[in-house]
């Protein structure tokens, strides 16, 4: 599965400005998948949502899809440029 195409296509689908969206993945030593996802500054409140409400449903479907394939878990860190 392909963590980077899955969490650009759920972030580009609430952002502005879609183009500015940039998602790369790392794994760190535990074997825990990183997915790093930068946005626009302007985009930032849209991404997080009211109480954080997005940035964990994009987390929430992001895991379930690992956990469905067998991989490992999913981290997704959500920062702005």
């Amino acid at each position: 599965m392909d963590f980077v195409e899955l969490t650009s296509h759920l972030v580009k689908s609430v952002v502005r400005e879609p183009d500015m969206v940039a998602v790369k993945q790392f794994t760190d030593a535990d074997g825990t998948i990183i997915v790093e996802v930068l946005v626009n500054e302007s985009d930032m409140g849209a991404v997080i949502g009211k109480g954080g409400i997005i940035a964990n449903a994009i987390r929430t479907i992001v895991q379930a899809s690992s956990y469905v394939n067998g991989n490992a878990k999913v981290k997704i860190n959500i920062d702005s440029f």
